[in-house]
């Protein structure tokens, strides 16, 4: 678990003293990972507490992120700065956080990213690294894991030494999320609720934070009464319920036939959740049904016919990404899960996309 976390509009402000005692030397930087769209935008950067050997380093975010982006970042700060970080800081959102959490895992341990794309392979704890999410939903900001577009997959470091040891949530910073995008990540989390409780996996501990993320996220999407203020403070917290509840157990079906659509298609997280949960009806349908529901309220159309000119070769790479994330299957389906689906039962699925 995240071992700190500050709430509250305006606790950006305290990040400066949050990170002071963290600080090894004056040679020893705070490496701030910020995603680009707040290039210039003085209202957020002009609030990082800079000092000594600190830098800032924009990252670009259009893509989902890679192993060879972690890679060249690693090497950027090892050849720039002669001694290790004091620490890592990401601060955008699910994308730029999963970055953070990869380059402190990396700083510390041998090798490429790709080499820890797994359940349980990293051996060397990461560098302290603190989580700033400035978009809610994706649950990047109290994971245990790191999701990465590899050369052969798409996949998470996931590992005890992923988390953040310090999370600020302050809802002032998605306050200019645009809607999309913001409708988006909040189905993120919604999805992670419902295939949380809706899992093999699920014990009391996540499903005391599914439900409540659950709750949130129905407030959030059809209670047109909140204020904007009350909705992003909530869907924060939605988050962080959510982003806890798969922690302690695992996401499911929607969440590895989106992983296929990514590596093959390069279709963004939250998008692509919402293509695949639209169809599957046959596996959540009354979530499904609210859903639709949240998507008609919000006036959010999604793109249809991704997938419809892809040929077979296309689609099977898809659904090999999709059925390599065994425990997702099992959590969403039980331990004979091979048994109650087929590659048929994908490929079908897949272009209905």
């Amino acid at each position: 678990m995240v071992s700190r976390v500050v709430f509250g509009r305006g606790s950006f402000n305290q990040l400066g003293d949050i990170i002071e005692d963290k600080r090894i030397s004056d040679k020893a930087p705070f490496v701030f990972i910020v995603d680009d769209v707040f290039k210039g935008n003085a209202w957020l950067t002009g609030r990082i507490p800079l000092a000594y050997a600190d830098e800032i380093i924009y990252v670009s975010v259009e893509e989902e992120p890679k192993t060879a982006q972690v890679d060249k970042l690693v090497e950027d700060i090892i050849l720039k700065h002669r001694d290790r970080p004091s620490g890592i800081i990401g601060i955008g959102g699910g994308s730029t956080l999963d970055l953070a959490k990869a380059v402190s895992i990396m700083l510390t341990n041998r090798g490429e990213a790709s080499d820890y794309q797994g359940w349980d392979l990293v051996k060397n704890p990461a560098i302290y690294h603190v989580g700033i999410p400035t978009v809610s939903g994706t649950g990047a900001e109290v994971s245990r894991t790191t999701v990465l577009t590899g050369p052969d997959r798409k996949l998470g470091i996931n590992s005890d030494y992923t988390p953040f040891d310090q999370v600020i949530l302050d809802p002032e910073l998605i306050k200019d999320v645009p809607k999309d995008q913001w409708f988006y990540t909040g189905m993120d989390c919604f999805i992670h609720s419902v295939e949380s409780l809706n899992g093999t996996y699920l014990n009391a501990f996540s499903k005391s934070y599914g439900e409540k993320a659950y709750e949130m996220c129905l407030d959030v999407f059809l209670n047109d009464s909140l204020s904007k203020k009350e909705a992003d403070d909530l869907l924060m917290m939605a988050s962080w319920h959510g982003g806890m509840s798969i922690a302690y157990s695992q996401v499911g079906i929607v969440h590895a036939m989106s992983y296929g659509l990514s590596y093959v298609l390069g279709t963004r997280h939250g998008i692509g959740n919402c293509i695949v949960f639209e169809h599957l009806e046959n596996y959540y349908p009354k979530d499904v049904d609210l859903f639709r529901q949240m998507r008609e309220c919000h006036q959010v159309n999604l793109p249809t016919g991704i997938c419809a000119d892809l040929n077979s070769e296309e689609i099977e790479t898809m659904i090999k990404v999709a059925f390599s994330l065994e425990p997702l299957w099992e959590n969403a389906l039980g331990s004979s899960w091979r048994k109650k689906i087929s590659d048929q039962d994908l490929f079908e699925l897949y272009r209905k996309m």
